[in-house]
């Protein structure tokens, strides 16, 4: 028996045929039954959710990756602090060096410093003291940075912000 190669049009709903003749130049014309209609949806319907689960699959799998060391990159925090608690009382040019390489190291990994320059965000700032001052939600001091990974964030700036007096 001869196997023949026939064209079925589809479009996103389905076969644009239901019990019709296709007919191409030179051929036989092919008759498409419900049944053999239904099971090519199915097999449609089926190929989009198989795609749908590699690209879901796919997206995990990186997420998996990206994310895999943040809580070995958590604890080297306080590895960071101290290096940097080490620099506030002398300028050993060995210490600065391991800790900016330790930084770099970090930074390579998706680790963001956060930003206290700016006025007091509830979502990257901590606010553990406070001072009354001239305007609200200025930050004063950084008691302790804080870090994004991979625009996660995973420990927020412990901070001393102002409230505004009346």
């Amino acid at each position: 028996m001869e196997e023949e190669n026939h064209e079925v049009i589809v479009n996103e709903e389905g076969p644009l045929v239901e019990t019709e003749e296709i007919k191409k130049e030179d051929e036989k014309p092919v008759v498409i039954s419900e049944r053999e209609t239904e099971l090519l949806d199915k097999l449609l319907r089926l190929r989009a959710e198989f795609s749908n689960f590699q690209k879901r699959t796919e997206k995990e799998k990186k997420e998996t990756i990206i994310n895999a060391n943040i809580s070995l990159i958590s604890d080297l925090l306080s590895v960071l602090d101290n290096f940097e608690l080490s620099l506030k009382h002398n300028d050993d040019k060995g210490v600065l060096l391991i800790r900016d390489e330790l930084y770099k190291i970090l930074e390579d990994q998706g680790l963001e410093l956060i930003s206290t320059s700016e006025k007091f965000n509830p979502e990257f700032h901590e606010a553990i003291a406070r001072e009354d001052g001239e305007s609200d939600g200025e930050i004063l001091e950084e008691f302790q940075k804080g870090y994004m990974l991979n625009g996660k964030l995973i420990r927020a700036s412990k901070v001393k912000i102002s409230v505004k007096t009346k």
